[in-house]
């Protein structure tokens, strides 16, 4: 019989997964534009996103040297830089920004914002996705006096809740712990108080249903999913914001067979 550890770790893996699908159909084919991965690790999900929107000029930004050298060895230009200051590459030289799970690691958070408003094109996108603090799981967790799973209270160890999957794992180093968890609310102000509006904004997965369930879920409470996913542009390049209804709507079929 399978325990309930193994089950919420499948289940956070396929959110991953399921996570991983929405940026990719956020993305525009595009052979000519100029990708820049922001915390690209070894470069594998860099190459899909490259593959995906269809270009070979494909940069990335990693803090990690020896990751960086793996990046580079699948053919991705690789800056190693701390994404918590200045990113040594011209201003608005990038048509396609990604961050995923990046943004939750960094204490500059402004900084990091600004660079993206910085290196973007005037007509290109940003994908940023990270935790949703506002995730039903992290309210109960907290109602039940735990810690809610991204919300990291420790560098070297995943610690204060049980149910969660990765409790008591050893952090890859200490870049890998969690400073800042945003909200729904937050990340969407926080964006455009850097100058990036959002084109589509969104929750992903709703632990700790599996992705088909979840689905469903998410598309009746939408702003409680696990992750918050993205996609933003330049204040001043048409975008038209939508509201908690309208992306509610917007995903109605998506949230039942998508």
């Amino acid at each position: 019989m399978e325990t309930e550890s193994n089950y919420l770790y499948r289940v956070f893996r396929a959110t991953e997964e399921e996570n991983r699908r929405v940026i990719r159909g956020l993305l525009e084919p595009d052979p000519q534009a100029r990708l820049l991965d922001l915390g690209c690790y070894d470069g594998s999900w860099t190459r899909q996103l490259a593959e995906t929107i269809g270009t070979r000029a494909v940069t990335g930004v990693e803090v990690s040297p020896e990751a960086a050298e793996r990046a580079r060895a699948q053919g991705i230009d690789v800056v190693c830089a701390d994404l918590n200051g200045e990113i040594p590459l011209p201003e608005a030289s990038f048509d396609v920004i990604h961050a995923n799970q990046v943004i939750e690691h960094l204490v500059e958070t402004d900084c990091f914002a600004r660079e993206i408003w910085r290196l973007l094109s005037p007509s290109g996108y940003a994908v940023v996705s990270t935790n949703n603090l506002a995730s039903l799981h992290n309210i109960v967790s907290l109602v039940c006096g735990r810690q809610p799973p991204p919300v990291h209270v420790s560098n070297e160890r995943i610690l204060g809740n049980p149910s969660n999957p990765l409790h008591g794992d050893a952090h890859e180093s200490r870049a890998m712990s969690h400073l800042r968890v945003f909200s729904y609310r937050a990340l969407r102000e926080f964006l455009l108080h850097h100058g990036l509006v959002a084109e589509v904004y969104r929750t992903v997965g709703f632990y700790p249903f599996p992705v088909p369930a979840a689905r469903i879920v998410r598309w009746l409470l939408p702003m409680y999913g696990a992750f918050l996913t993205c996609k933003v542009r330049k204040a001043g390049v048409p975008a038209r914001i939508q509201s908690p209804a309208e992306e509610q709507q917007r995903h109605c079929c998506e949230g039942v067979v998508g």
